[in-house]
């Protein structure tokens, strides 16, 4: 048997904009799925979604790694046994990290000879399929790890910071949320393209931000890109609660991550408050993880026979 598993992550820019070429910061967080796969002489697939077959339906990102890397190896049979810390439908990059972390234990399995940038670039093509108009981005952080620029693929300094992520449970659906940006975008364009472009360029004003460490600029940058996002129809009362709870008990900054919606939302915080905002989160009706970015992409975890 082989364990594999790869990090979720958190925007600090540019949700939404990516998917129109424009650029996002994203940073892989200390979060994983973990991914154990065994030869075996059915197709099985094990997750808290429950034990299906090859399945579009419950497991599509774990049935389309399978036959995309079906491609490469002669897979008769595997069993796929799932864990992870990432709640689904979050804007944490859930299946972003299950698949890569799939993509890679079957990587080691069969010794197909996968880069990490082939990994992403697979990942891509499989979020691609199940998602419509997927950005690489999340599938890329979940491969490399560390902070990165979108699409330049750029790695930038670790954000060295304690990270709170707030957790609506309120699930959304990425692909309907791009679906109706993308309606809103053809129905008003010289209003709705300049607000993707300003979402886009507040990533090129933070990469110097992030090298300098300076954390409080950025996060005034992260909150005027929050009141972006909700310009775009991208907000929820859930979410906007929990921002607002974030603030008021200290954060350096609190917004959205991911598609919205629904889903969870992310605060920088200062090394003596994490505690208090992740409180202040959960007294708002939110569950809080208390995290912090890490260098490390998807990793081997065990091998066994």
């Amino acid at each position: 048997m082989i364990t594999c598993s790869a990090p979720g992550k958190v925007y600090l820019f540019g949700e939404h904009a990516v998917v129109y070429g424009e650029s996002a910061i994203c940073c892989a967080v200390e979060l994983r799925t973990k991914v154990s796969v065994e030869k075996s002489d059915d197709m099985i697939i094990e997750s808290v979604l429950g034990r299906t077959g090859l399945d579009h339906e419950i497991h599509p990102y774990v049935s389309h790694a399978i036959e995309k890397m079906s491609q490469l190896a002669d897979i008769q049979g595997i069993r796929i046994v799932i864990e992870s810390e990432l709640p689904v439908g979050s804007g944490l990059g859930s299946s972003a990290a299950v698949t890569v972390a799939i993509i890679q234990a079957l990587n080691h399995l069969y010794k197909c000879g996968l880069s990490l940038e082939d990994i992403a670039k697979t990942g891509h093509e499989i979020e691609r399929m199940v998602q419509g108009n997927a950005s690489p981005t999340d599938t890329y952080v979940s491969t490399m790890g560390g902070v990165v620029m979108i699409p330049q693929r750029k790695k930038l300094d670790l954000i060295n910071c304690p990270i709170v992520v707030g957790n609506t449970h309120k699930f959304s659906s990425t692909k309907e949320l791009v679906s109706n940006v993308s309606k809103l975008r053809s129905d008003f364009p010289s209003i709705i393209e300049p607000i993707l472009s300003n979402i886009g360029r507040m990533s090129i004003v933070a990469e110097e931000l992030v090298a300098k460490g300076d954390y409080e600029t950025i996060g005034q940058l992260m909150n005027v890109n929050q009141g972006l996002l909700d310009a775009i129809g991208v907000g929820s009362s859930e979410l906007s609660t929990l921002v607002y709870a974030a603030r008021n008990s200290g954060a350096i900054s609190a917004k959205i991550t991911g598609a919205g919606g629904g889903g969870c939302m992310v605060a920088l915080a200062r090394e003596n408050n994490a505690e208090g905002i992740a409180k202040a989160i959960e007294n708002a009706g939110g569950e809080a993880i208390i995290t912090k970015n890490t260098e490390e992409g998807v990793r081997l975890e065990s091998f066994h026979g």
